[in-house]
């Protein structure tokens, strides 16, 4: 081949090689997971950010949602660990099921610590925020933005509870976390930790008497329809979500996309907790129309729920950190 020949045929390659798409574009695909599917505003919190990464990597970056703990075969508290180790990539997450790995992840199920959103929002947006990301970090994970599952309510199927000893006796089903069951057992009550696939039977059949949840989980989980005819708003605890990342994937991604996928989780946060608190007075009224009757605390009410659980507080509060409660609670009173 004489010279001419040549550059024209190195010509040619390099048209190929820019031109095709294969060459051109590679998409990095990655596992997220999540507890809840996009039926809920915590599994939409996944495909809004899935939707947007895709979108402004321009194809280059695809997040793949695995919803119902798919990926650690359900048990929700191996999530942490799970990502920890590489098996999953990112997840939108609860900061009940991370606890286990991440103590510091304690403070939002602390009791009646944050009495409305306002302070939900002085903790993760402030100096506490910032030092529980710094925790879950050290830990392997690299969090990202802030979520919401909302104000965990308590449904019964014997009747309405306004003081702590409606609570003696009561079977309630909670999440695997021991502080819950710290929590339950101050107020007399007899807590029981178990799945939620073996918490629907137990509530048909009456093995339990009641269960906490956020109001959208009642709503579109058809709570109602298990028995759970009473219905208490006391906002005991709210569980904040995370959207956080594997630390050797992000480590492998260029500080564009990092910024990319870091500030797609924050506008998909911002969007789902917007969206979630914007429904709340819709879901209960679709609630109160199948029957359910709905009470709300009032001041009093909720003071003697605080003062019964002070000693959930003393064992508690050590174990997350005195400093970083100190900081939640200045933040919660100032707000």
């Amino acid at each position: 081949m004489n010279s001419k020949n040549l550059l024209t045929a190195l010509a040619a390659s390099s048209f190929l090689l820019m031109s095709s798409p294969t060459f051109s574009q590679e998409t990095r695909e990655f596992s997220v997971s999540t507890v809840l599917s996009d039926a809920f505003p915590w599994g939409q919190a996944a495909v809004k950010w899935a939707e947007l990464v895709e979108e402004r990597s321009e194809g280059r970056m695809k997040l793949t949602i695995y919803p119902n703990a798919q990926l650690v075969s359900g048990d929700q508290t191996r999530e942490f660990s799970a990502m920890r180790s590489g098996i999953i990539d990112m997840a939108v997450a609860s900061t009940i099921n991370w606890s286990p790995q991440v103590p510091e992840l304690n403070l939002f199920s602390l009791p009646f610590l944050m009495p409305d959103a306002a302070a939900i929002d002085a903790i993760t947006q402030g100096e506490a925020g910032q030092a529980i990301f710094e925790a879950i970090e050290k830990r392997g994970v690299i969090p990202l933005a802030w979520g919401e599952n909302g104000f965990r309510e308590l449904s019964n199927s014997r009747g309405p509870i306004s003081q702590p000893d409606d609570l003696k006796g009561l079977k309630v089903r909670v999440v695997g976390s021991p502080l819950f069951l710290d929590t339950f057992n101050t107020l007399g009550a007899n807590p029981t930790q178990m799945s939620w696939a073996d918490a629907q039977p137990a509530l048909t059949t009456g093995a339990v008497d009641g269960q906490e949840n956020p109001l959208s989980v009642f709503d579109v989980a058809r709570i109602d329809q298990v028995g759970q005819k009473h219905l208490t708003l006391w906002r005991y605890m709210a569980d904040p979500l995370v959207f956080g990342v594997n630390q050797r994937v992000w480590n492998s991604l260029s500080t564009e996309d990092q910024t990319l996928l870091k500030e797609a989780a924050i506008e998909a946060g911002a969007w789902e907790i917007a969206k979630s608190r914007a429904e709340l007075v819709e879901t209960l009224e679709r609630i109160k129309e199948r029957g359910v009757e709905v009470s709300e605390l009032t001041p009093e009410q909720h003071s003697a729920f605080v003062e019964a659980t002070q000693s959930v507080y003393e064992k508690w509060v050590p174990r997350i950190g005195e400093d970083l409660f100190t900081k939640a609670k200045a933040a919660v009173d100032a707000r």
